[in-house]
């Protein structure tokens, strides 16, 4: 006799149309795994100097860009700030993936071993290692610090790993994902910027398209079968977590760590609308697709709103 997977599911749909198979969606990732992963540490040139007059990160992305004391700050000293910026992006980077890898493994931890969807899950949690030590080894190269997110944050995804529902650990993967990787896509073509960081990019965006598409095919099949307190405790942890990530995006030692006011430094951000609308460009590809998957509604809708993310 035939056994067919998930006989009803494939009967289901939701506002982006009807859900795709788990395994071949899973088939599909692992053959683009086979023929595009990469190992950093061969990958890339890590023995070469950093050339002189380019950035760690695009000016654009940094976040006093202009602001007042942009306009203040000298080139050295903005070159400096991209630079402490781009190692407080991978300690959050980091941070995030550690989180999310604990978050794959206890979301296979009940289903088959010898599925696809598994499978995939324990490939990107093995990319997601890598990434890890690359982004660690990127910050040492460019002997700035490491930014850990503060303390409270820190034990907050304590509690997230421990509480979290299946569709919030996917909405919290994609929040973590999308609006780095939305940066990270101008960053690898950039010519001003570091060759070794567009490296960097370059892999971490290639690899994350694969994971971005594993988490919103499962989060859309999470909305439409998880039941309603499941549902609505998924937006307002989404929600929670989009006003934690806001807050966590950049260490504001950064500044303190280039010569700047950190109060002040702090203030000029908060007021820029050239940093709200980056943010916001950031994340719009994914509070799009939120908003069509019936994530941004209530309480939750409210808190991506109060985290700058959301219009």
């Amino acid at each position: 006799m035939t056994t067919v997977s998930e006989p009803d599911l494939r009967l289901l749909r939701d506002a982006l149309g009807p859900l795709r198979d788990r395994e071949q969606v899973a088939a599909r990732l692992l053959e683009s795994s086979a023929k595009h992963s990469f190992d950093p540490d061969t990958e890339l040139d890590w023995d070469a100097p950093f050339e002189d007059g380019k950035w760690f990160w695009p000016p654009e992305l940094v976040s006093l860009y202009d602001t007042p004391l942009w306009r203040r700050m000298s080139e050295e000293q903005r070159m400096d700030l991209a630079r402490h910026e781009a190692a407080s992006l991978a300690s959050l980077g980091i941070w995030f993936e550690i989180i999310l890898m604990q978050l794959l493994v206890r979301h296979v931890y009940d289903k088959s071993v010898t599925s696809n969807h598994v499978r995939y899950a324990l490939t990107e949690i093995a990319d997601e290692c890598r990434h890890s030590m690359m982004f660690a080894r990127l910050i040492q190269k460019g002997e700035a610090p490491a930014y850990p997110v503060p303390r409270v944050y820190h034990n907050m995804a304590r509690v997230l790993k421990t509480v979290s529902t299946t569709p919030g650990s996917f909405a919290a993967t994609l929040l973590g994902e999308e609006i780095l990787d939305w940066m990270q896509r101008l960053t690898f073509p950039d010519e001003r910027v570091q060759p070794l960081v567009r490296g960097v990019t370059r892999i971490h965006v290639v690899e994350e398209a694969r994971h971005v598409r594993y988490a919103r095919e499962e989060l859309r099949r999470q909305m439409v079968t998880a039941p309603r307190w499941e549902q609505e405790f998924t937006r307002i942890s989404c929600g929670e977590a989009a006003r934690v990530f806001s807050v966590c995006f950049v260490n504001p030692r950064v500044y303190e760590n280039v010569g700047l006011d950190r109060r002040e430094a702090v203030a000029q951000v908060r007021a820029s609308g050239h940093r709200r609308e980056v943010m916001q460009s950031g994340a719009r590809r994914l509070t799009d697709f939120l908003d069509d998957i019936g994530v941004l509604r209530g309480v939750g809708r409210r808190l991506w709103q109060s985290s700058g993310l959301l219009a």
